[in-house]
C-alpha cells in the first residue's frame, strides 16, 4: 500500500478577501477565520496576525505550532479523533502547505511556554523563525475553568490549521513523495538482507498539562502500541503540552518528525524501517515498569536488529528512557537514544537524571540550561510579561534596557529531542 505526501511550497503569507493560494502566496480571509474560531463559546476573543522570517517580531508565550494539511480525497480536515471525523491516518494522499504554520498564543494556562523570535539570536535557535506564521492570540471567556481553557486553545489551533489546509485541496503539488507501508512479514520477505529497524516514539504524558493525544485519546490512558510511520503525517499524534518549550514536541514536530522522515528516506536502501512503537512517559514507578515492559515486548515481536528511542521532556522521563533502553538492549537489540541535556548554565552538571552502561549510543539536542540574550524587537505578538516565569526564565530575565535573558529552555524547539532543531556540535 502507498501513502502520497504532496508538498505545496509557500513563500509568503498575506491577508486577503479570500483564503486561497496564488503565486506561492497564501492569502487568508481574517474576518472569516475569526468568525469560525469564535464559534467556540470558551473563547472571548481572537486576534490574528502575521509574522514572517526576518521581521523584527517576537511571539510569546507560544502554546502550539501546527502545519496546515488536507486530504483531497475525503471531506474534512486532518487530526482524526480530535477536530475531524475518525479515519485511519497515513493512507491515500495528503497535501501540505510547506512554509506556513499556525502559532497559538495569548493567555496561556501553564507558563512552561516559549518564545519564537523571527530575527536575531533567538531566531537562530528555533526552526519556526523560518516559517510564515499565522499567529492567533486568544483570550478565554469569563468563567472558563483551566481544563476547558487548555482544550479550547488546543482545538483552536487545530481548527485553524484545517481551515488553512482547505486552500490546498484542489492544488497540484510542487513535489510528491510516495511511501510504502506493508504488513510486517512482507517487510522481512522483501528486504531479507537489510537490517530491520524500529522506532520507539516516547510521548509526553507525565502529569497535569503534560498531555499528548493519539487519535483523540490522551496517551496517559494507553499502553504501548504499534503505529505505521505515515500516520503521524495526518495528525494522528497531537500536542496538548504545557511543558518546557525547548524540547516540547509541538504538533508541527509530530507532523514532520525527522526521525520518521529520515528512516523512511533510507528504507529499502540501507535499512528496513518496519514501523513505530508509541509509548507514554509516566509518573509512578509501577506505570514506568508496565510501559517499558510492554514496549520491549512489542519491539522483540517486530524482529528488529536495532531501535531508535526518542524522549520528550527531561528529568523524570529520563527514567522511562533508560528503562526502555535497558529492557530492549537486554533482548539483544541495539538502541540509539535521542534526548537533550540539562547540564546547568555552565555545562558542568549531570546531563540526565538517569543513566546506564547499556546507553552507549546517545544523540543530544543540546544543553537547555545555556543562556541566550534576546534583543529588543519592534513588535511583540502576545505578551512579554511571562518572561520571568516561563520555564527558562527567572527573576531578572527582563532587563531595564528591554532585553531578555533566558535559558535555551524558553526557545521553542531549541533542543528538540526529535532532532528538529538548529544546534550542532563543533570540534575544537
Amino acid at each position: 500500500m502507498e501513502f502520497k505526501l504532496g508538498n505545496i511550497f509557500i513563500k509568503d503569507l498575506q491577508f486577503g478577501s479570500k483564503t486561497e493560494v496564488k503565486d506561492q502566496t497564501l492569502f487568508v480571509n481574517k474576518d472569516e477565520l475569526t468568525e469560525y474560531l469564535l464559534e467556540d463559546e470558551h473563547l472571548a476573543s481572537v486576534a490574528i496576525d502575521i509574522a514572517r522570517p526576518g521581521e523584527s517580531v517576537r511571539i510569546m508565550p507560544c502554546k502550539d505550532v501546527i502545519e496546515p494539511r488536507v486530504k483531497p480525497e475525503q471531506d474534512g480536515g486532518i487530526f482524526p479523533g480530535m477536530v475531524s471525523k475518525m479515519f485511519t491516518a497515513g493512507q491515500g494522499t495528503t497535501h501540505v502547505l510547506k512554509g506556513v504554520a499556525v502559532v497559538t498564543t495569548g493567555q496561556i494556562v501553564g507558563y512552561q511556554e516559549g518564545i519564537i523570535d523571527m530575527t536575531g539570536p533567538g531566531a537562530e535557535l528555533t526552526p519556526f523563525s523560518q516559517l510564515n506564521n499565522l499567529v492567533i492570540v486568544a483570550e478565554p471567556a469569563e468563567g472558563v475553568v483551566t481544563y476547558q481553557h487548555e482544550a479550547a486553545l488546543r482545538k483552536m489551533g487545530l481548527r485553524a490549521a484545517n481551515y488553512l489546509g482547505e486552500a490546498a485541496r484542489n492544488l497540484t503539488p510542487d513535489e510528491t513523495i510516495t511511501y510504502e507501508y506493508l504488513p510486517l512479514h512482507q517487510y522481512h520477505e522483501k528486504y531479507p538482507d537489510l537490517p530491520k529497524v524500529a522506532y520507539v516514539y516516547m510521548l509526553q504524558s507525565q502529569g497535569l498539562l503534560h498531555d499528548t493525544y493519539f487519535y483523540g485519546v490522551d496517551v496517559k490512558n494507553m499502553t504501548p502500541t504499534f503505529m505505521y510511520p505515515t500516520e503521524v503525517m495526518d495528525g494522528a499524534i497531537v500536542s496538548g503540552n504545557c511543558v518546557s518549550a525547548c524540547d516540547k514536541n509541538t504538533s508541527y514536530h509530530h507532523l514532520n518528525s525527522p526521525v520518521i522522515h529520515d528512516l523512511l528516506a533510507r528504507h529499502g536502501k540501507d535499512l528496513c524501517f518496519v514501523g513505530c512503537v508509541i509509548t507514554n512517559e509516566n509518573v509512578t514507578l509501577l506505570d514506568k515498569q508496565r510501559s517499558s515492559d510492554l514496549t520491549a515486548k512489542l519491539v522483540e515481536y517486530l524482529g528488529v536488529d536495532g531501535v531508535i528511542i526518542s524522549e520528550e521532556g527531561f528529568g523524570n522521563p529520563d527514567t522511562d528512557l533508560i528503562m526502555n533502553c535497558n529492557k530492549i538492549e537486554n533482548k539483544g537489540i541495539k538502541t540509539v537514544l535521542v534526548t537533550d541535556e540539562y547540564a546547568g548554565q555552565d555545562g558542568t552538571s549531570q546531563s540526565l537524571a538517569d543513566g546506564s552502561p547499556l546507553a552507549n549510543a546517545i544523540v543530544t539536542g543540546g544543553n537547555a540550561n545555556e543562556l541566550v540574550t534576546l534583543p529588543v524587537l519592534d513588535k511583540v505578538i502576545g505578551n512579554v510579561e511571562p518572561a520571568e516565569v516561563i520555564a527558562g526564565g527567572f527573576k531578572g530575565s527582563r532587563k531595564d534596557d528591554g532585553t531578555i535573558v533566558v535559558e535555551l529552555q524558553a526557545i521553542m524547539g531549541a533542543t528538540n529531542e526529535l532532532g528538529f532543531n538548529k544546534l550542532t556540535a563543533r570540534e575544537y
